[in-house]
């Protein structure tokens, strides 16, 4: 038994759940109305992850809406059936693809600035800093990040469906000579609220993973330039490795539950 308990810090990543049993605990007392970063500070993070995203969440959306039209084209049109690649392009892009590259983009992003911002300022002793004067680096830190991250990634992943099937559109119009009204409207005959639920549940559980993610690596970094450069790394890592693996665990709920 003293075996088994000696060797549970190996096995489990006590760190890594404690630094999310303190992000839950400030953000249980921020709903409380006890928020203890500046709203500027909110501010100037959500418009790092949102408008400023924007460019490159439209560039990957739609080349990947593009990419899904023309493979489900050259399929389909075998067998005269050109028209059903709305019906493709718009359930995975609605199910899967929206949510995972936008998250997989903003973890390249906006999680790696995460990172590199907090682990510059545990080098240059920051942190400790706020810590000495009564400011916990989780509330002040890493809540507004992951607050931002929550509340808008659901609203970069609707755009990203929309740049999306804009994609998928462009090569049915000029591959297959569809109608961009047929185009469109036999898409939202085949989409239905239970594919868009599921990307909104899984772009808000993505938006948590990246922020988290960066933030851990950026709070835990070494104190120098070499530190700074692994958690960046590791943060991007991480994020895109857990962004598959919770995108297969959805995968699975999804098909047991019927939706």
């Amino acid at each position: 038994m003293r075996t088994a308990f000696s060797a549970l810090p190996r096995l489990l990543p006590l760190r890594a759940v404690a630094f999310l049993g303190q992000v839950l605990l400030a953000a249980a007392a921020g709903v409380r109305g006890r928020w203890r970063f500046p709203l500027r500070e909110l501010a100037r993070v959500t418009a790092g992850c949102s408008a400023r995203a924007l460019p490159i969440v439209t560039v990957v959306n739609v080349l990947v809406g593009a990419i899904l039209a023309f493979v489900g084209a050259v399929q389909l049109v075998k067998f005269g059936a050109g028209i059903y690649v709305a019906d493709l392009v718009g359930i995975a892009v609605a199910r899967e693809m929206a949510a995972v590259i936008t998250a997989v983009v903003m973890a390249g992003r906006t999680g790696a600035a995460f990172a590199a911002e907090l682990a510059t300022m545990q080098a240059n002793e920051e942190i400790d800093a706020l810590e000495v004067v009564g400011l916990p680096a989780v509330d002040y830190l890493v809540v507004p990040r992951v607050l931002a991250l929550l509340l808008m990634m659901p609203l970069l992943y609707v755009y990203g469906c929309a740049t999306g099937l804009v994609g998928g559109m462009l090569v049915g119009v000029g591959m297959l000579d569809l109608a961009p009204a047929a185009y469109f409207e036999r898409t939202f005959q085949a989409l239905s609220w239970a594919h868009v639920n599921l990307g909104l549940v899984k772009s808000f559980v993505f938006g948590a993973l990246v922020a988290m993610t960066g933030c851990y690596f950026g709070l835990h970094a070494q104190r120098n330039a070499a530190g700074v450069g692994l958690a960046t790394t590791r943060s991007v890592v991480f994020s895109i490795v857990g962004i598959i693996a919770l995108d297969a665990v959805f995968a699975v709920c999804a098909n047991a539950l019927g939706v």
